[in-house]
């Protein structure tokens, strides 16, 4: 029996290879110690960032990472979400075809392959691939295209185009021989846009994001903090890390900290670790409209963010809430949140909530100002129990360890690997 080789197919892989961290490059480092051949494919461009892996000659380039391989297919570059984002798209769902046949030459094909969205190409392509190949195609959904474009009202339902994005991602899950979905609720979205007839949910898999507890409590340690306010226990202290964006919604914050303010509940603030092309104007907002409880900290480094949030008595866990929230929840931040071992609030109410079945913080019913400000209040009102509930988040992290979430995916992989003979067709 040899080992399985796993080829892991996923666009924005870049980000993994420079940060040597990210969902990917987690699951390659598990599956290595369980003794399978992972290598990940990924663009030679980085998203929202310069860096670029030369090409010199041929369409790839081949990189180690620790242990990881990295094979990076020659990409189109671009610089903002324009025309040029959409060509760089289609260049590595093109060259994917060619990269994947010559890496097959040199290093035999693969057992079995993962491809991940964001955009859906990279899971058309893997399907397409898989099969020339004769091996199974997992399709891994972690952005629903188009309903999250939907959702969040930049696409029209009834538009030709999203209708056409419909059409394709059902596509994928009819020919996917797997489906993993990030939402624990992945399934109840198939059966809602009525494809459960065409569509054979039972091959639909859950694995959320998660953390590396080790990496987490190592970075805690070996990247402190020096921080006054931070560490100024007259207040409670309610942090938020993230970007700060207009799809962050930061404005709600603020709004929820001016109330909290107005009630005259001196001794709760924000502090907020981050930045982005809204911060100038919010920082203005706070000037203007004299709210004091907010302190806006500027921009720390990824490895400082496990100390911040293990230093605060809140972690605030808040961005845009659409219609998508009743599948479930998976932002990488929750399990970081969880990680820090701190009471959690969420700004809004999702279906499937970890916040709720681990009992480790309060969501606000809807994402009003009041509803925030009145969660953020309850759940500074009473040590005890916002306490307890940090306890409740440190032991929720062990469940989305990354070690714990790779053996699901083994589980979905030795699956379809045993159940190959029977789903593809021979190749032509």
């Amino acid at each position: 029996m040899h080992n399985k080789k796993i080829w892991i197919m996923n666009h924005y892989a870049t980000d993994n290879f420079y940060n040597k961290g990210g969902r990917h490059y987690w699951f390659a480092e598990n599956l290595i110690k369980n003794g399978y051949e992972p290598t990940i494919f990924c663009a030679n461009t980085r998203h929202n960032s310069n860096d670029v892996i030369h090409i010199d000659h041929g369409k790839f380039a081949s990189k180690v990472s620790d242990t990881i391989p990295f094979v990076f297919v020659k990409t189109s570059p671009y610089h903002d979400n324009g025309i040029d984002r959409i060509k760089n798209m289609l260049s590595f769902y093109k060259n994917l075809f060619p990269v994947a046949k010559e890496i097959a030459n040199q290093y035999g094909k693969p057992d079995v392959i993962l491809a991940s969205s964001v955009h859906p190409l990279t899971l058309v392509a893997g399907i397409k691939i898989a099969k020339k190949l004769g091996v199974p195609c997992i399709c891994e959904v972690r952005d629903l295209w188009p309903e999250s474009i939907v959702a969040y009202g930049i696409l029209k339902r009834e538009n030709p185009f999203a209708k056409l994005l419909y059409q394709g991602e059902k596509w994928i899950y009819k020919k996917a021989d797997a489906i993993i979905m990030s939402w624990e609720g992945g399934k109840d979205y198939i059966v809602e846009q009525g494809w459960d007839t065409t569509v054979d949910v039972s091959k639909v898999y859950h694995i959320s994001n998660g953390v590396v507890l080790d990496t987490f409590d190592q970075n805690s340690t070996n990247y402190p903090i020096e921080d006054a306010d931070l560490e100024n226990n007259n207040y409670k202290n309610v942090v938020y890390t993230g970007s700060i964006r207009k799809v962050n919604n930061l404005g709600a914050l603020l709004d929820a900290a001016k109330i909290i303010q107005q009630k005259g509940n001196q001794n709760i603030r924000f502090l907020i670790y981050g930045s982005g092309n809204e911060l100038d104007m919010l920082e203005k907002r706070c000037e203007d409209e004299k709210i004091n409880n907010v302190i806006f900290k500027g921009q720390v480094e990824k490895k400082q963010v496990p100390a911040i949030l293990k230093k605060a008595t809140i972690n605030i866990l808040h961005n845009s809430s659409t219609s998508l929230d009743r599948f479930g929840q998976s932002q990488n931040k929750l399990f970081e949140y969880l990680a820090a071992g701190k009471c959690i609030v969420q700004t809004y109410t999702t279906g499937y909530s970890v916040i709720e079945k681990y009992h480790c913080g309060i969501s606000a019913p809807k994402q009003t100002p009041e509803d925030i400000a009145k969660a953020v209040i309850t759940a500074c009102s009473n040590e005890e129990e916002t306490i307890e509930m940090g306890n409740n988040a440190r032991n929720a992290a062990y469940d989305f360890d990354f070690s714990i979430l790779t053996n699901k995916l083994i589980n979905i992989v030795e699956h379809v690997t045993e159940s190959e003979g029977s789903s593809n067709e021979p190749i032509r």
